[in-house]
């Protein structure tokens, strides 16, 4: 898909999701879906749409999204790299917790009430699939070729691949339309991407991302069970001490996992014989002057960005 396409793609998106959001509100009690199903509305917000685009400009390209085969070891290291970035995560989400809430914390009592196997498969399973469907197979793809040239010798545009990569990752953050989960979804982002590029399968990032999420839910599950359904509140009481005092801890140990991590990305790029694909990644064009520029930003995207912006400032204001 082009970048413009690619870029109408997100504006649409933003669209759907307000309209529906706001509708819903409006409607108050007189729509009851349910947690379960405002999860799986969640996700055919994002996926309807892409779908739609997709089958509209792109039926001739089945590529598009990136599954091929990786390795079992490559499977392996993602779980390792997992576990290494989630230290980092951790940072992210308690570096917005001195002026925002927990949004999970927050969503964790309706989603306890409903039974573990369902929500497993809705946020560990089908969440993640889609998600990177859309994000990493459609929206990063799309900007990576963005920045080849279109004649035989598809020279990669100046740093094109980390302009893709930071791009979809915060159009990825902003998605989650809320400043808690936005800043640590942008830094997730960036890992599945190094991860994708590193495989050259989406599968990368669809299997890290799964294992992220499904963590969460079983350590949500596993704390009601074990603090008989107290863990929540316990979360949601923490003060401004005990949140400096882990951040500092967590601090420390990203400082330490997150470049392991960084290696390990490294190696599964020499795993799957994707070296000079990977460094390539961070190169530049021998020639600029000769080539025309690619631009990723374009008015659809402007308003799409600001859009969701003041989506979540307005969210903050009236919470």
């Amino acid at each position: 898909m082009t970048i413009k396409r690619v870029n109408w793609l997100f504006l649409t998106i933003v669209l759907v999701h307000i309209v529906i959001t706001l509708s819903l509100g409006f409607l108050g009690n007189r729509i009851a879906i349910g947690t379960f199903f405002s999860f799986l509305l969640a996700q055919g917000i994002v996926i309807v749409p892409t779908l739609a685009f997709l089958y509209a400009f792109e039926r001739t390209d089945r590529g598009t999204a990136g599954f091929h085969k990786v390795k079992i070891s490559t499977l392996l290291m993602i779980e390792l790299c997992t576990f290494l970035m989630m230290p980092l995560v951790v940072v992210c989400n308690a570096v917005t917790l001195f002026f925002t809430e927990n949004t999970m914390v927050s969503m964790e009592g309706s989603i306890l009430q409903i039974p573990f196997p369902a929500m497993f498969f809705m946020i560990g399973i089908l969440g993640p699939f889609c998600e990177e469907f859309v994000f990493r197979g459609v929206f990063y793809r799309s900007y990576r070729r963005g920045g080849e040239r279109k004649d035989d010798t598809h020279v990669k545009g100046p740093s094109y691949g980390i302009r893709a990569i930071l791009l979809s990752s915060l159009l990825f953050g902003l998605m989650h339309m809320n400043v808690n989960q936005a800043l640590y979804a942008f830094v997730i982002g960036i890992f599945l991407a190094l991860l994708v590029e590193a495989a050259g399968s989406l599968w990368a990032s669809v299997f890290c991302h799964m294992f992220f999420n499904s963590i969460e839910v079983v350590l949500m599950y596993a704390s009601k069970w074990l603090s008989h359904g107290s863990y929540g509140q316990a979360s949601a009481k923490i003060g401004t001490r005990e949140l400096q005092a882990a951040l500092s801890v967590y601090l420390v140990i990203a400082a330490v996992t997150t470049p392991i991590a960084g290696c390990i990305i490294v190696w599964i790029a020499k795993n799957e014989g994707r070296q000079q694909a990977f460094a390539a990644l961070f190169s530049r064009r021998k020639n600029p002057e000769k080539e025309q520029p690619q631009y990723f930003l374009s008015i659809p995207l402007i308003v799409a960005i600001v859009l969701c912006v003041g989506y979540m400032v307005c969210l903050e204001i009236f919470r």
